[in-house]
C-alpha cells in the first residue's frame, strides 16, 4: 500500500520538487498540497507523515495537528527560535519526526564525516566553514552549515555560540585556536555548496559537497518519509534513515 503524503509549503522550491518526485513513485499518494493561507482542516488526519518544508512561522500550528493526528513528521524548515526547537523535541515524545537543515544523502554523509575528522585531528587544525547559495536565498549561514558548525563545536566539546566567528572584517585579531570560522556567500542560482576546510601546519583537508540539483534534496526528504512511517516515537536523524547511527 502507497505511503498517504501530505505536502506543507507545497508551492515553496522544495516543495514542488518533493511533490514532482512524489507523483512518480507508486510507493507515494499525494493526499493534500497546502501552503501559506491554506487550511489544514482534516488532512492530517488522511496522511501516513507530513513533509514540511514551509516557514518557521507555520511550525507550531503544523505540529499540533501532527501530534494529534498521530502521524510521522519530516521537517526540512530551518531558521526556528528555540522556542519552536524546544516544541519539536517535545512533539518527538509523541510521534516519529525527524528535523534536518539538509535531506541529501551526500550533506549528510558530510554531517558525518565531519563529525569523524573533527574527533581524529589533532590541536592546531583549524576548522572552517564556507557556504555559497543562490542570490534569493534570505537566510544566513545556512542551515547546513549552522548543523556544521553545531557538529565540530560539539565534537571539541564547546558551546557553538562561544567558538562560531562569523565572517572577519577590521582588525579581529589573530586566529584563536578555539574559534570555528563560517562564511556565507551569496550570487547567482548556486542551489548550494558546502566545504568544511581543516587548516593545519604544512596541510589542509577539504571536506565539501555541492548540490547541482534540488532532486538530490528532494529524493533524501522522501526517503526518510518512506523510512519514518510506522518507527516509534522518537527524534531520529537522516543518519538513522542512512544506516550510519
Amino acid at each position: 500500500m502507497a505511503t498517504q503524503l501530505l505536502m506543507v509549503g507545497a508551492k515553496g522550491r522544495m516543495g514542488q520538487a518533493i511533490l514532482a518526485l512524489a507523483r512518480k513513485d507508486k510507493g507515494f499518494h499525494i493526499v493534500g498540497e497546502v501552503d501559506k493561507g491554506d487550511d489544514l482542516g482534516g488532512l492530517v488526519e488522511k496522511a501516513d507523515v507530513v513533509v514540511d518544508f514551509s516557514h518557521r512561522s507555520a511550525t507550531e500550528g503544523v505540529l499540533e495537528k501532527v501530534c494529534a493526528a498521530k502521524v510521522a513528521y519530516v521537517c526540512g524548515t530551518t531558521g526556528q527560535t528555540d522556542t519552536d526547537l524546544k516544541l519539536i523535541q517535545a512533539a518527538s515524545k509523541k510521534v516519529p519526526l525527524i528535523h534536518s537543515p539538509n535531506f541529501s544523502v551526500g550533506v549528510n554523509l558530510l554531517f558525518y564525516l565531519t563529525e569523524q575528522a573533527t574527533k581524529a585531528l589533532p590541536e592546531g587544525y583549524d576548522p572552517e566553514v564556507i557556504e555559497i547559495h543562490h542570490r534569493l536565498k534570505k537566510d544566513a549561514p545556512s542551515g547546513t552549515a549552522k548543523r556544521l558548525l553545531e557538529i565540530i563545536a560539539q565534537a571539541r566539546g564547546a558551546k557553538v555560540d562561544q567558538v562560531t566567528k562569523h565572517g572577519r572584517s577590521g582588525e579581529p585579531g589573530e586566529r584563536t585556536g578555539s574559534e570555528i570560522g563560517v562564511h556565507a556567500v551569496r550570487g547567482g542560482d548556486v542551489v548550494g555548496d558546502h566545504t568544511v576546510l581543516f587548516a593545519g601546519e604544512g596541510e589542509r583537508i577539504e571536506l565539501v559537497h555541492r548540490a547541482s540539483s534540488r532532486d538530490v534534496f528532494a529524493q533524501g526528504a522522501l526517503r526518510a518519509a518512506m523510512w519514518l512511517v510506522g518507527k516509534p516515537a522518537r527524534a531520529y536523524q537522516m543518519v538513522d534513515v542512512l544506516g550510519l547511527s
